[in-house]
Parts: C-alpha cells; sequence; structure tokens
C-alpha cells in the first residue's frame, strides 16, 4: 500500500531534503508548515539555514506547477502537494485542543487526508514527541522521522574490547617488538583504529589494530602538553588524537571524562602540524532566547556558552609556571589567532584547511550538521567530535537521531576514523558520585 507521509515543522528544520526521503510512498505539507518556515527563514542559527533549504527545494519543486495537487517528486518516487484543511472533519484537533496551536492544525491536515484517502495509510512524520502523541490520541498513525537515525545502539554503546587468555609470549612480542602480525588474534572484533586490551591471568597491554598493515600496535601512554592519560581510555584518545593517520575522531564520554581537555592539548602539542586550532561548541540558547537578545557585542554574547572552553585553556596553563616557556607559546597563539575559541554558528561556511578543528558537545548537531562540517575539510585538516549523547539539549533529537551517535554508526570501520569510549570520570570523586548514583 503507498502510504501518505504528512510532514511537520520539526522535520524541515532538521533535514530541509526529508521530502526526497520516503522512496516511492506520497509527501503531504500542512500550509500552516509554509507559514512556520517562513517565520523561521531569517537568522544565521541552524533552523534557520534549514528553514531557507526547505523553502528553496519546494520552490524547485514547483517550477511551472501547483502545488494544490500532487506533483510527482521524480523516477521511482512518489507525489508532493500542499495541504489546505477545508472540510469538516468526524475529529477535529482544533476543538479537541483548542484553535491556538499551529500543531492542531498540522494534525487536522492529516485527519483530513486520512477521511479523504481511505485507499492509503496516512501517517503523520514530526520530531516533536508531544505532537506525536496528540496525534495518535486522535486514531492517526504518528512516527518520528527515521532517515539518520541509528537503529543499532550496540555499535555506539560499545567501549573498548578486551580480549582474555591471550599467551604471555604474545603479549611480550608485542611490547618488544611494538607490532605484531593480526593473524586472526581479534576474530570477530577485529576493526579499523579498533581499540583493545589484550591480557591475561599475568600480563595485559594496550593495543589498537591498523587496518593497512593488517598489524596490532603497542599503544603506550603519551603526554600532550603537560595532560597525562590516566586510564586505558584516556590513553586510547590520545593515541587517535596525536595519529597523523586518523583524520577524523569521535571521544564519547559522560562529563568528567577529560573528552575537550585532551583534545585541546593533542592540538596544542602539534600546534606546529597545523596552521590553526579552532575550539568550538554550538550554541543552544537557555530558555529559547536567541542570543541576539543578549547585551553587548557578538563576543560578549556568545562569551558565557564559551566558558567551559576556556576553563579547559586555563586548566592546561595551569600546569606550567607563570613565565614558563609553554605557557608563553599558548598566550602567543591566542594573541596572534592561530588558536581560536568561537560559537559554531560563526564557523560556518569557512573552509578548514590544515586546521586541528575541535567541536565540543557534538550530540547537539543533526546528522545534516555533522556531515556539512566534515565535508568543509579540506587538505591537512583534523576534525575531532566531542560529546556525551545522554546529554542533549535540543527538543528534536534523542539517543539515536543525533550527530555524534551517527557518524559513530556509519563510519565505525573507516580507515581514517577512530571512534573512543571514555566512561571513567577523572574529574574529582565529587563528580563521579554524581555520574554513578543520580
Amino acid at each position: 500500500m503507498t502510504k501518505i507521509f504528512v510532514l511537520d515543522t520539526s522535520v524541515l528544520l532538521f533535514d530541509h531534503h526529508s521530502i526526497h526521503h520516503f522512496q516511492e510512498h506520497h509527501v503531504a505539507i500542512p500550509i500552516t508548515v509554509l507559514e512556520e518556515l517562513d517565520n523561521f527563514k531569517i537568522g544565521n542559527e541552524t533552523k534557520n539555514f534549514e528553514a531557507r533549504g526547505a523553502i528553496r527545494v519546494l520552490d524547485k519543486l514547483s517550477t511551472n506547477k501547483g502545488l494544490n495537487r500532487w506533483i510527482k517528486l521524480g523516477e521511482h518516487a512518489g507525489k508532493l502537494r500542499i495541504v489546505v484543511p477545508n472540510q469538516q472533519l468526524q475529529k477535529d484537533a482544533e476543538k479537541i485542543y483548542g484553535s491556538a496551536k499551529n500543531d492542531h492544525k498540522i494534525i487536522n491536515a492529516a485527519l483530513m487526508l486520512k477521511e479523504k484517502h481511505k485507499e492509503h495509510k496516512v501517517i503523520l512524520v514530526t520530531k516533536d514527541i508531544n505532537l506525536r502523541i496528540k496525534a495518535k490520541a486522535l486514531g492517526l498513525a504518528a512516527e518520528d522521522y527515521l532517515t539518520g537515525k541509528v537503529e543499532d545502539m550496540d555499535s555506539i554503546s560499545e567501549g573498548t574490547s578486551a580480549l582474555h587468555n591471550l599467551e604471555s609470549a604474545l603479549i611480550h612480542k608485542l611490547y618488544k617488538d611494538k607490532t605484531i602480525a593480526e593473524n586472526g588474534i581479534l576474530k570477530d572484533q577485529k576493526v579499523a583504529n579498533g581499540y583493545y586490551i589484550l591480557n591475561n591471568c599475568k600480563d595485559s597491554a594496550l593495543a589498537r589494530y591498523d587496518e593497512k598493515l593488517d598489524q596490532i600496535q603497542c599503544i603506550d601512554k603519551q603526554y600532550a602538553y603537560g595532560i597525562k592519560p590516566k586510564n586505558a581510555e584516556q590513553t586510547f584518545a590520545m593515541d587517535a588524537l596525536l595519529n597523523e593517520d586518523i583524520k577524523l575522531v569521535a571521544l564519547q564520554g559522560v562529563a568528567g571524562t577529560g573528552k575537550t581537555l585532551l583534545a585541546l592539548a593533542a592540538a596544542l602539542e602539534q600546534r606546529n602540524r597545523y596552521n590553526h586550532i579552532i575550539l568550538t561548541r554550538p550554541i543552544i540558547p537557555l530558555n529559547n532566547r536567541e542570543i541576539g537578545f543578549l547585551p553587548g557585542g557578538a563576543d560578549e554574547k556568545i562569551a558565557p556558552y564559551m566558558q567551559p572552553l576556556w576553563d579547559n585553556l586555563k586548566f592546561i596553563k595551569s600546569q606550567f609556571r607563570e613565565n614558563g616557556k609553554k605557557r608563553k607559546l599558548i598566550e602567543e597563539i591566542e594573541e596572534d589567532g592561530t588558536l581560536e575559541i568561537a560559537a559554531l554558528n560563526f564557523i560556518r561556511g569557512r573552509t578548514l584547511a590544515n586546521v586541528m578543528f575541535i567541536i565540543d558537545e557534538a550530540q547537539n548537531l543533526t546528522p545534516h550538521e555533522i556531515k556539512t562540517i566534515i565535508t568543509r575539510a579540506g587538505e591537512g585538516t583534523k576534525i575531532v567530535f566531542t560529546g556525551d549523547i545522554n546529554q542533549i539539549d535540543t527538543p528534536y533529537m534523542d539517543e539515536q537521531s543525533n550527530g555524534l551517535s551517527y557518524i559513530i554508526d556509519r563510519l565505525k570501520g573507516q580507515r581514517l576514523f577512530a571512534h573512543v569510549r571514555l566512561e571513567k570520570g577523572e574529574r574529582s570523586e565529587l563528580a563521579n558520585l554524581a555520574n554513578e548514583h543520580l
């Protein structure tokens, strides 16, 4: 049965190409959604770019055509139309829930299609959980937008692989030669740039699998600008961050595991390898207030959001004497712009050539935003995403639909990519207590 998917505004603001992701099925957009897109089209935030993108897609599709009738979306694809509720409904969302909200008009558009096209199954697609519940309460099928959603969360939640009961001779050889042929040691756990703890009752070793050479490499603890890894996962993270051959790194873990600190320390350690170090994070306004309402210039507006990044830099500085050479070097690259801390909103559109680019709080980015960032990488650039998929601050994303989960799921096993999950908090005993029991 060909289905009719009715798209809510939240779907188009999440992915402006969503219209084309329903295969042979039809897509309907309530007229109310166009009004809401019009309200979102002005601004420099992601939702504004997505709104403008959706409007352009609709404009292109409707060239020399009217959208008040079904139009073909393409070969082997369904049809599209804009829906205007224009009939009495057996169930009227505006009468039941009230007429003040656009959400209820969108539900009514779907209910009208359901009454009118009994030969099709009509499904409301929205990222708004409460809207889905309201629709289902009226007997209307409703679901989340599934494109880009990670189905198998095991690949995201998996941490370091541990291989037990290995021969002591093999572990000793790895320590001595620093590399050994893989020869089936990793079995079904073999993955490019996968990190492993090899052990038996007496010995253990930290290792990474090099797919290019088909070898297991011994991993030693490496210092980076005064920061020393405190556990196995941090050792693995530092290895990935300092490895020239790994161009994309995803560090996942709860607060206090050292994700951002390690990334920044590694960037400073490699300052001569890159022309520019950029540390950034997406701005998530508190209480839904735009940063334009905040007092001061651009730097003053974003300063509260960037403070955690400055705190990490301040901690690294504190590792050295006030007049120490390394501390002065940090201050110099801050002053000359080599090291830059900026909001992600202000990085958009820039070319990232020969740059170490660290994006903090990446769980608050959409899959489309993540792809946009990575595709801007020029020659010699390394990109690091850090975040915690359990700490999502945007209303229309969850553990399965955020950008950090998306790249880990899609890129795991690729030669240029490494994923490390940090599990042990190193900030303080108090922070660990909160993470474990609250």
